[in-house]
């Protein structure tokens, strides 16, 4: 059982409720967080912040298991109140110069980056702390295990407290009440065998909460991770009858745009939902890391396939 409170701090993200999370753990000197959210969300994390009785000055510790800007984007702001930044270790030398990190977002987001992001600071290189596989991190007697987990970004942690995962993009996104769950696959190292081996490893853990970062703290980690796997094959079967026409990104976007609704129609959930998934994961946004995944590890396999008449 889990014996110390943990926060759900809602970002509400474009005043979205339930796209984006943090999670607040308090400990004997100020508290901690898993995950910061964007940039964008400073103010509305200081508010929650406040409605639990912190500042952001007494965050002495920020835990991210990525560097994408929807989780790490307010890093560098805590990192200037004075919290350490554990991060993995492909992902730190990105804290410490974001330059390459903000020209491929501004890439794929254009003039909406500060609409959406708001302001990415470097992290001072002394805040910095590197995480790698199987680390615990100790603060103030809270143990955290680090999991290197894969296929959503190189640079993935879940982490380990006590019974409940933090599983950040690799447990999916989730809404709140509902066991429905989609995958980011969002360029350019999404990577479908690599996430299954993330799966797997997470349900040999001792795991009975799963906190995703979209969205909120469920208490059936063995079915949402199954849900996961689910999830990870039906895009497989998607894809392997989508792409080998090789359709442009366009139509691509617009055709799994599609897919995806009708598959949430098809679990029962109405518009109002499938509009919060799309506020918590762009459909859009994961064609291209499919597209990106197809040419790179499986064109040349069914461009080798032998042809049926």
């Amino acid at each position: 059982m889990t014996s110390h409170t943990i926060h759900t701090l809602d970002l509400n993200f474009l005043n979205i409720p339930n796209a984006i999370a943090a999670y607040l753990i308090p400990h004997a000197r100020g508290a901690l967080l898993v995950e910061c959210g964007p940039g964008s969300t400073q103010a509305k994390l200081t508010t929650a912040l406040a409605a639990q009785g912190y500042t952001p000055a007494d965050i002495t510790d920020v835990l991210l298991t990525h560097i994408h800007l929807d989780h790490a984007g307010a890093a560098g702001w805590l990192a200037r109140q004075g919290a350490r930044i554990h991060v993995h270790e492909v992902g730190a030398p990105h804290l410490l110069n974001p330059e390459k990190l903000l020209n491929s977002a501004t890439r794929l987001y254009g003039d909406r980056m500060d609409y959406l992001w708001g302001q990415f600071l470097p992290v001072p290189a002394e805040k910095l702390l590197v995480v790698g596989d199987n680390d615990v991190i100790e603060i103030e007697g809270l143990h955290f295990k680090a999991l290197d987990t894969p296929g959503h970004a190189s640079h993935h942690l879940a982490y380990i407290f006590e019974e409940t995962c933090f599983s950040g993009d690799v447990g999916g996104v989730r809404m709140p009440g509902l066991l429905h769950v989609r995958i980011p696959a969002v360029p350019p190292e999404f990577h479908i065998e690599k996430w299954r081996q993330s799966v797997a490893r997470l349900q040999q853990e001792n795991i009975q909460r799963i906190a995703p970062t979209h969205f909120g703290i469920f208490p059936d980690a063995k079915l949402h991770l199954k849900a996961v796997a689910k999830a990870i094959g039906e895009i497989e079967h998607w894809m392997e009858s989508t792409l080998p026409a090789d359709p442009p990104l366009a139509q691509l976007q617009d055709d799994f745009v599609a897919w995806a609704e009708q598959r949430s129609r098809n679990a029962g959930l109405d518009e109002a939902w499938i509009a919060a998934f799309e506020a918590a994961n762009p459909s859009a946004m994961s064609a291209g890391g499919i597209q990106r995944y197809w040419r790179k590890f499986r064109a040349g396999e069914a461009e080798s396939a032998p042809r049926v008449a």
